[in-house]
């Protein structure tokens, strides 16, 4: 399959490229396209659209003090990005969306595929927004899904971590947290797999661990001898945890804890080098 992927440099790209790649698949990453761009997606099979334009290491808030130039960018650019593979005749489209179009649900709640969004920032609104416009262009030669993950983790720069466990091993104990986590390659390999769904349509949550802050400095304090207190446990109750349903009937396996456990070590090789 040939498909075309934009941001193959970001976070969540990179790791895309990578599996695409390994897969046997000719990956084009259309050098020199930015947001609101028209590409030449000619003899592409499949777009997969990961870039997102916002101020570095953040997306809630990602609009800084531009909202408009924000929405422009990552809305309207992504619209016009979804016309143009129409337009063109690529079969299917794959946006990568997110978990916070799903912010303003109860704390608690497990969060299914097929969940009405109810975002409470504006970069949940945008993804949501692009999500149900790229819904209503399907048709029978119009493949089109979005995938929506968890935060993701992963060797490689930027580090999600790095504050927080440079932070750490400088003495500092953080305030307790628990959040949903998914490794990048395991994100890549979702990805593939609804491309590749004969059913390929509507939404598909993505996400693996249940990940304490206590839990995971307690795997860097065991690598590093360091001996800061650990923050306390956090409440796991209130948290909002999507299920995959539909990613698991495709046969998705995602690492889980030991993934973790294996990539730590380099994760803190490239934090401390």
């Amino acid at each position: 399959m040939r498909i075309a992927l934009t941001g193959a440099s970001g976070l969540v790209g990179r790791w895309i490229l990578r599996a695409a790649r390994a897969g046997g698949h000719d990956v084009a990453t259309l050098p020199g396209w930015r947001l609101g761009d028209v590409p030449d997606l000619a003899g592409c099979d499949a777009l997969v659209h990961a870039a997102f334009q916002h101020v570095p290491g953040r997306y809630r808030g990602g609009e800084g003090g531009d909202a408009q130039g924000f929405i422009r960018a990552n809305l309207d650019g992504s619209l016009a990005l979804f016309r143009a593979a129409r337009d063109q005749g690529v079969g299917r489209v794959l946006f990568l969306s997110s978990r916070a179009v799903h912010d303003g649900h109860p704390a608690g709640m497990a969060l299914p595929d097929t969940l009405s969004p109810l975002p409470t920032s504006l970069y949940g609104q945008v993804k949501a927004d692009a999500d149900a416009a790229l819904a209503a262009m399907a048709g029978p030669d119009f493949r089109t899904a979005s995938l929506r993950p968890t935060g993701v983790y992963g060797p490689g720069l930027p580090q999600k971590w790095a504050g927080l466990i440079m932070d750490f091993l400088h003495g500092v104990t953080p305030q307790p947290r628990v959040a949903t986590e998914l490794h990048g390659a395991d994100l890549a390999r979702a990805a593939l797999l609804v491309l590749a769904d004969p059913a390929m349509a509507g939404s598909y949550n993505a996400s693996d661990l249940v990940l304490d802050r206590r839990d995971l400095l307690a795997q860097v304090a065991g690598l590093t001898g360091c001996t800061t207190p650990l923050p306390a446990r956090a409440d796991a109750d209130l948290l909002r945890v999507p299920l995959c349903a539909r990613l698991r009937d495709l046969g998705w396996q995602p690492g889980g804890v030991e993934r973790l456990r294996r990539d730590l070590p380099r994760i803190m090789s490239e934090l401390q080098s």
